[in-house]
């Protein structure tokens, strides 16, 4: 067995880089589960092999056995259960868009949903039709998510007019994007119980604070009332924003999520259209 002596600086420095690699290929494995069922799926997975070491420790010999068949099955129903995302993963892999997109597709993208929502936004504030946007950031959404409607829908100004359209069976709660889709409608999102609110404010704006006390997702808010835009970020409430307000702002948030080409591009992009 070699000793600590027999290694160069050479093999520090492979074995520093191997474990680096593997921990950001780790990072980027949670990135894409967090918010998801996977996680449970991972929870359960863990429980298992948490169950099958102790039982082997203590002799149960049965459950030991048991736990055995359901590790070495699981890995196959694994695979059967989450085959279009690996066939997904393998196709990015191909394309060598696996673990990133290049910048200038993460720029477009980006730029096409704030377009959307900035162009629904808009359209509902000056017909009065009150509206609850949530934009899903770092923090997973995956329990709110649950609470409301499943769509998985590619984000379009139509859309989310559509769904917020009054007495139509979407309105009535929160949208959630998540990533490049609609994930969901009529979501539930927690009020907030802070007392420095203003009594003014309707539910709509306490959900919009509650959700952005507890995660850093960005939340939009169009009063039925007053067709005033609101946005929410980081418990705090900026509220009655002008249609250019309102895009700057929006575009700064989301954009920050990219590379900082992007910000430079969004501020010149909004700089030339308000020209």
């Amino acid at each position: 067995m070699p000793s600590f002596a027999d290694f160069t600086v050479l093999d520090y420095l492979s074995n520093i880089i191997d474990i680096l690699l593997v921990w950001f290929v780790i990072y980027k494995l949670i990135m894409v589960i967090r918010g998801t069922k996977a996680v449970q799926i991972l929870t359960g997975i863990f429980v298992i092999i948490v169950v099958r070491t102790l039982s082997g420790f203590l002799g149960f010999n049965t459950l030991s056995w048991m736990m055995e068949q359901a590790i070495t099955w699981g890995f196959l129903a694994i695979i059967i259960i989450f085959q279009p995302e690996l066939r997904r993963a393998l196709e990015q892999l191909g394309r060598g868009r696996l673990f990133s997109r290049t910048g200038l597709q993460e720029v477009e993208e980006q730029e096409r949903i704030v377009e959307a929502i900035v162009k629904a936004i808009n359209y509902m504030a000056k017909r009065r039709i009150g509206a609850l946007v949530t934009v899903e950031r770092e923090t997973g959404m995956g329990d709110y998510i649950e609470t409301g409607i499943a769509i998985n829908s590619t984000i379009s100004s139509e859309l989310l007019i559509n769904i917020f359209i009054p007495n139509t069976p979407l309105h009535d709660g929160a949208v959630i994007i998540q990533k490049q889709n609609i994930a969901a409608a009529a979501c539930y999102l927690p009020l907030s119980e802070s007392p420095f609110i203003s009594k003014e404010l309707g539910t709509r704006h306490r959900a919009a604070l509650g959700i952005s006390e507890v995660t850093d997702a960005i939340t939009i808010i169009v009063s039925e009332e007053t067709g005033s835009i609101s946005i929410t970020k980081n418990g705090e409430l900026h509220r009655d924003l002008s249609p250019d307000d309102f895009k700057n702002l929006l575009g700064t948030e989301l954009m920050a999520s990219v590379k900082n080409v992007s910000s430079t591009r969004w501020s010149w992009r909004v700089k030339k259209q308000n020209g």
